[in-house]
């Protein structure tokens, strides 16, 4: 190592990212007989780049990879990306100004594979450039055949099992992307509503007023109902109602109605809202009548608003009701609201065929099943109880879109039977395969149009990269998986949806341990996205300052919360590369002749921290066995700027410099065992700068090829010395007073002292330190001190 060369971290870390990369460092061993430990690891959206919020949750998965790899196992972190779904028609629509309709799915399937081909390097070259430890020779799309071959084989299977099954029910739809939704796909968003209340006439000879945010669906009424307790209302209870301008419909009770809210009259036309399944559901004697169409607009049985999109409609119902003159009022009111996550538009209830997973009969099965797992941090687990709690619908596992997985099904036009590929056939298209045979002999048959929901396919990722070892030994053991890392947005989606699936196939969890990652927030406290204009890019961040910058601020947040991007961690991340890359320069000056044999004696001063550095390696080893690497973090860097930069190496340089050959070879054993595991320590989240200081000088002792492959730093009982420990803390004391006290005086640090006066006799081992690092004549114990060092039985004077 020379003592004048600089670090340059944007050289430096493309030059190990490709050493990583050549000498397969990170690369997963099949026939490996080491203790295995597994990553789920996410499968990010390619629909743009490496947004702020990756580069924080996949530093932190990796943290967690690069300490289990230097703790000796084999580290399965596969590298997948998530090419199925709306995002990505959305983002191939857009590129090439195409429309799936107008090209045919086919021709539609060919453009989006050949585009993502042709991104995915730029793509995964951002997971690359962070210095991310996957084993990207382990990869997979989630619309790549194998991918599509398990997928289709998890929804035999199912089908099998009875859990898939086909219906025409209230199905949530999205009338932008035009398709069905499932619930874990809701996000509520408020907006302006018109409560509008309404006058109808009855048969009983008075009237009634309901109150509705939706006019626009009158012409679907099929009831007005009242609470069977409102005394109010119980005489209109079994006659009719004529709603403005459209049908006559019976006035029922039923206790869905609640009495505190508006006029306590409800008139029902479905489907509104998730309120009208539940009715609908209730009286089955009651005729509905479907106005809706899937674009948004309405259809024929809307009479004269037959066409229209609903706000439209909805203005011109109000102006209709308000000609007949039953408007009683009008009032604006915020509402909450459904909206479909990916685009924001509220979601509309249609009835619609579509296939579906059964889960509402085994929500008691999900939770207690949920309990097996564990979640760091623990509270998230809530999160997830309480969403399988509330699910009111089965799983919607169907879509009408082009770009997805299609579901491997046709229908016999003979006997109309659901006919399911072959196994052996998958991966199927059912609109360019055919299957051999129905039951009932037929052989002609109607192909299945629809899709899989992209989760049906995400939800099994713990099985796609398992059966990429398909015929191995270790393919057994990859199932279930370590650790599933992901964000705690997608508790209700992702995370839920894959134990659903491992619970219905195989009756067990997908993984032992989920680990929970939350938000990048701005400094406002909002979280950050494209939407919002207040993201920040890593690709500018890694440029500015460098991959192990951006890592040590995504350090500074813990699993779980949510937290605001700071640049100040950012630049105290690049002063940390700085600092190690000099300690490291300053120590090799020491270190070029040292052997690594240990001295016949340690001085006290190296005991003192040979015996911190201890503590903090047992402490290291309990944070991140619970994936606390930001509290490692944080002692490490305490440690190594305050303890062993501003005090051990400013004591110890004496003896380095000096020609006390036992009392040299002291330090130096010291120095280098405090340095290796400072960097050892540290590589999970600065993974570079640790590599070039070990290549540097340690690499050649511990014959390893990459720190990153080297034994994590083990607790040794043999060094612990409290007593060591308590003087070298007195020293550190004595030395903190006797600098400030030159600093107030204006005087050089270099400054003779005639005289430092100490109250302990403790320190009186290590006289020689003290005398040489504050350049004092002598030092005299049990005399008289003015100065008191809090928390520390020692009082320091300057003699005169």
């Amino acid at each position: 190592m020379s003592d004048n060369q600089n670090y340059n971290p944007k050289e430096r870390e493309q030059h190990w990212q490709k050493y990583w990369k050549q000498h397969k460092i990170f690369a997963f061993d099949a026939q490996s007989k080491k203790e295995l430990f597994s990553i789920d690891t996410p499968p990010p959206t390619m629909s743009g780049r490496m947004h702020i919020g990756h580069a924080f949750s996949y530093s932190q998965q990796d943290f967690i990879a690069r300490y289990k790899r230097m703790n000796g196992c084999n580290v399965f972190f596969p590298f997948g990306t998530d090419d199925n779904g709306l995002p990505t028609e959305r983002m191939i629509e857009k590129m090439k100004n195409v429309k799936p309709v107008d090209m045919g799915r086919e021709e539609f399937i060919k453009l989006c594979t050949k585009t993502l081909d042709e991104l995915r390097p730029e793509f995964v070259g951002d997971w690359q450039n962070l210095g991310i430890s996957c084993d990207f020779s382990v990869m997979y799309s989630t619309i790549n055949e194998h991918s599509r071959k398990v997928s289709q084989w998890s929804f035999i299977d199912l089908y099998k099992k009875k859990r898939a099954y086909q219906k025409e029910a209230p199905t949530i739809w999205c009338t932008e992307c035009k398709t069905a939704i499932a619930q874990a796909e809701l996000v509520d968003k408020e907006k302006q509503a018109d409560l509008v209340q309404v006058e109808v006439q009855t048969t009983h000879g008075k009237p009634l007023v309901f109150a509705t945010t939706r006019p626009e669906l009158m012409m679907a009424c099929i009831a007005i109902s009242v609470h069977p307790d409102d005394k109010r209302y119980k005489e209109f209870v079994g006659k009719k109602a004529t709603i403005p301008g459209g049908p006559i419909v019976p006035i029922i009770a039923d206790t869905l109605t609640k009495i505190e809210f508006g006029t306590g009259v409800v008139y029902w036309c479905p489907f509104g809202d998730a309120a009208d399944v539940e009715f609908v559901a209730k009286h089955p004697e009651l005729k509905i009548k479907h106005i809706k169409n899937k674009d948004g607009t309405l259809n024929e049985h809307a009479g004269k608003y037959a066409g229209l999109y609903m706000n439209k409609a909805r203005r011109q119902v109000i102006e209709d009701w308000k000609a007949l003159g039953a408007v009683k009022s009008i009032e604006q009111k915020k509402q909450m609201t459904n909206a479909h996550e990916r685009c924001g538009t509220p979601v509309e209830y249609l009835v619609s065929r579509q296939w579906f997973i059964k889960v509402l009969d085994v929500k008691d099965d999900l939770i207690t099943i949920g309990k097996k797992l564990k979640f760091y941090p623990e509270f998230m687990r809530q999160r997830y109880e309480n969403w399988v709690n509330g699910l009111k619908w089965d799983w919607c596992i169907s879509r009408q879109r082009y770009f997805g997985i299609p579901f491997p099904v046709w229908y016999c036009k003979k006997c109309h039977a659901v006919v399911l590929a072959d196994e052996k056939q998958l991966p199927v298209d059912p609109l360019i395969h055919k299957p051999a045979t129905c039951a009932c002999g037929g052989n002609d048959f109607e192909p299945e149009h629809d899709v899989l929901d992209t989760w049906a396919t995400s939800s099994i990722t713990p099985l796609i990269t398992q059966k990429l070892f398909d015929g191995l030994a270790i393919s057994k053991k990859l199932y279930p998986m370590n650790m599933r890392p992901q964000g705690h947005d997608i508790i209700s989606t992702w995370l839920f949806y894959t134990i659903v699936k491992s619970y219905l196939h195989f009756k067990k969890l997908p993984w032992e341990t989920a680990a929970i990652s939350g938000w990048v927030l701005d400094p406002l406290g909002q979280k950050m996205s494209k939407s919002k204009g207040n993201v920040v890019a890593p690709q500018e961040i890694i440029a500015k300052y460098s991959a192990d910058a951006l890592r040590w601020a995504a350090s500074a947040s813990k699993l779980g919360e949510d937290s605001a991007f700071q640049d100040k961690e950012l630049v105290t991340g690049q002063k940390f590369v700085t600092k190690l890359w000099n300690a490291a320069k300053f120590s090799a000056i020491h270190l070029q002749k040292y052997k690594g044999d240990a001295p016949k004696k340690l001085e006290v001063i190296d005991k003192w921290i040979l015996s911190k550095m201890n503590a903090l390696v047992k402490q290291s080893v309990e944070n991140y066995d619970e994936f606390e690497y930001s509290k490692t973090r944080r002692e490490v860097e305490v440690f190594f700027w305050h303890t062993f930069c501003d005090n051990y190496l400013e004591i110890a340089k004496y003896r380095l410099y000096g020609t006390d050959a036992d009392k040299k070879k002291s330090a130096q054993y010291t120095l280098y065992n405090v340095l290796l595991n400072v960097v050892k320590l540290m590589a999970p989240i600065t993974p570079h700068i640790t590599e070039e200081v070990y290549q540097q000088y340690f690499a050649a002792h511990e014959k390893m090829k990459s720190v990153h492959v080297s034994a994590w730093p083990a607790f040794d009982k043999k060094l612990v010395d409290l007593d060591a420990e308590k003087i070298g803390d007195a020293v550190v004391a004595v030395v903190s007073v006797v600098r400030k006290y030159k600093s107030q005086n204006a005087m050089p640090l270099n400054a003779e002292i005639k005289e430092v006066l100490v109250s302990n006799d403790a320190v009186r081992t290590v006289e020689n330190d003290i005398k040489a690092v504050l350049h004092a004549g002598k030092i005299t114990v049990n005399a008289k001190a003015d100065i008191v060092i809090e928390g520390i039985d020692l009082k320091v004077g300057i003699g005169k």
